[in-house]
């Protein structure tokens, strides 16, 4: 993502932790998700919200980094408090999680501007990795999110032969990160890809995200797909 999306957040000091705050209306979900989270070093649940409606009130009382929100939750929902956070001046970056991955929810997410959609089921390092990408400005969406988000809303794309005119400003290395943040992989998968540093995919991401005219990776991604330079998974 670009600086104006991190809300100033990308100049955080080495020494300082990600602070998060965790929505989820069953007590030992959140439990689990500060053992998970409190036992990395760079890493600080500051709040907790049992509700969608108090996900709000702590996001403006404490200025979380990260939200880890849930989806479905009593009175206001995750996706409703989602849309509210990110309405206000210099919001946090919101990952969402659930169990649930139907297609509606994922498009209204993403759409609202959440920096992540991980399932619950996901592996601890995964959610740790979604954690970190997003207080760092990257952002982290299971290949299989990403997959199902583009098959229902990337309308199929025309046949064509060479480059599409919408990518025509990229150069090569940044044709082959576009690739890459198709898949789903973060900066750090990137990097680790290509074998480059990080800081240079980083460079690359937002040179892409300016000459695409893009908010996010995400519209990078739905781009990608509806111009035919990336191909659905045949799975």
């Amino acid at each position: 993502m670009t600086p104006v999306l991190l809300g100033g957040r990308e100049n955080r000091g080495v020494s300082e932790k990600i602070r998060v705050l965790v929505a989820d209306d069953q007590t030992l979900v959140r439990t689990g998700f500060r053992v998970i989270l409190e036992a990395e070093g760079d890493i600080e649940v500051v709040a907790e919200a049992a509700d969608g409606a108090e996900a709000i009130r702590q996001a403006r009382l404490v200025s979380p980094d990260v939200i880890l929100m849930d989806i479905r939750m009593p009175e206001v929902d995750g996706l409703a408090a989602t849309e509210e956070i990110l309405r206000q001046p210099d919001p946090p970056t919101i990952v969402v999680l659930t169990t649930f991955d139907q297609n509606e929810y994922i498009y209204r997410a993403l759409r609202a501007g959440a920096a992540g959609f991980l399932l619950k089921d996901a592996p601890s390092s995964r959610l740790i990795a979604a954690v970190r990408a997003a207080a760092t400005g990257d952002s982290l969406i299971e290949p299989s999110i990403t997959r199902r988000m583009v098959e229902q809303f990337a309308a199929p794309p025309a046949p064509v032969t060479g480059l599409p005119a919408e990518l025509a400003a990229l150069t090569e290395r940044e044709l082959d990160v576009l690739g890459l943040i198709a898949r789903g992989q973060s900066n750090a998968e990137i990097a680790a890809t290509l074998v480059v540093a990080e800081t240079t995919v980083k460079t690359h991401v937002a040179r892409i995200l300016t000459k695409l005219g893009v908010r996010d990776r995400v519209q990078a991604v739905v781009l990608a797909y509806r111009t035919g330079y990336a191909t659905r998974d045949p799975q």
